[in-house]
């Protein structure tokens, strides 16, 4: 599982910081999380290929999170993207998105659509046989999604050894993978867990950004191996935090211990500090595995 932080600093972009967006590759899918103004750029300076996104998450429509899209999308166009591309986010983005298009007299050669969402619980929004995507909602200054990403491993590992010492022919292989018992020439059933090892941990990693502090996000994001969660403010502006809906870095790790998280990311910081260092030592009072987003920093779980 491997996370590339494009941008992660609030509100709007500068020379050195850029807004929010950042790249998740699990089970050799590629997600595009969020699309802040410069995102395509980023996407240039990190080597990552455009043709490998093919699902666009967006949180919500305030404009560091997602004023990079069109211009994204257009360079799809141009780059004579073939592959659909879908994008999921708030009720509206359509709109504001192909108003856009039209405007221009553009267009895509490639199939886009839109995933449109407005339901105020946990709804799964993609899954196919290596990775599942959940919602999750979050409570800002207008409707707001964060999102779950659960890989999938059905697969058991064969025990090779024991699987040849009983003779058992390689045609069955795909059966005892999926949990099936074998029945021997003898007539002898040989349960599954003997021909078999438990498979690999199912990684997992959740993004919740923007969000004031809220306890109902726990239960949601339990035991995650990574949760990315907007730090905004240091506890000493957390009069800032309530007034305009987010959350400070010592609540971003209360909640990372409260769900019992593996590991913290945190970011979209407010670019009215001095260094983000400040953001960790406030969140490691409270939560000992904390890491920092930085722009074109990449994370591999």
């Amino acid at each position: 599982m491997k996370l590339t932080i494009l941008g992660c600093y609030a509100a709007t972009p500068r020379t050195i910081t850029n807004p929010t967006s950042q790249v998740l590759e699990i089970k050799n899918r590629m997600f595009l999380i969020d699309c802040g103004e410069g995102t395509q750029v980023q996407l240039r300076k990190n080597k990552i290929k455009f043709s490998k996104i093919n699902h666009i998450f967006i949180s919500h429509l305030h404009g560091d999170h997602f004023f990079g899209l069109v211009g994204l999308i257009s360079t799809f166009m141009l780059l004579n993207r073939e592959s659909d591309l879908h994008v999921y986010g708030p009720k509206g983005v359509k709109e504001i998105i192909l108003l856009q298009l039209r405007a221009g007299n553009s267009f895509t050669g490639y199939n886009l659509y839109f995933h449109e969402l407005e339901s105020k619980e946990s709804e799964v929004l993609f899954e196919d046989e290596k990775v599942i995507v959940k919602t999750i909602p979050l409570k800002h200054r207008i409707y707001t999604n964060g999102f779950l990403f659960q890989e999938k491993n059905k697969e058991r590992k064969l025990n090779i050894d024991k699987i040849q010492h009983l003779g058992i022919d390689v045609v069955y292989y795909q059966k005892i993978k999926y949990g099936g018992d074998i029945t021997l020439d003898n007539g002898t059933i040989i349960p599954n867990h003997e021909i078999t090892f438990d498979p690999e941990h199912e990684k997992s990693y959740a993004f919740c950004s923007d969000t004031v502090y809220d306890e109902n996000l726990i239960s949601l994001i339990e035991n995650v191996d990574v949760l990315y969660h907007e730090a905004t403010f240091l506890e000493k502006e957390s009069h800032l935090a309530e007034k305009t809906m987010h959350t400070t870095a010592k609540q971003a790790a209360t909640i990372a211990l409260r769900a019992n998280v593996k590991k913290l990311v945190l970011g979209h910081y407010s670019t009215r500090y001095e260094s983000i260092e400040l953001f960790k030592t406030e969140a490691e009072t409270i939560f000992t595995n904390v890491l920092l987003a930085e722009d074109g920093k990449e994370f591999e779980f």
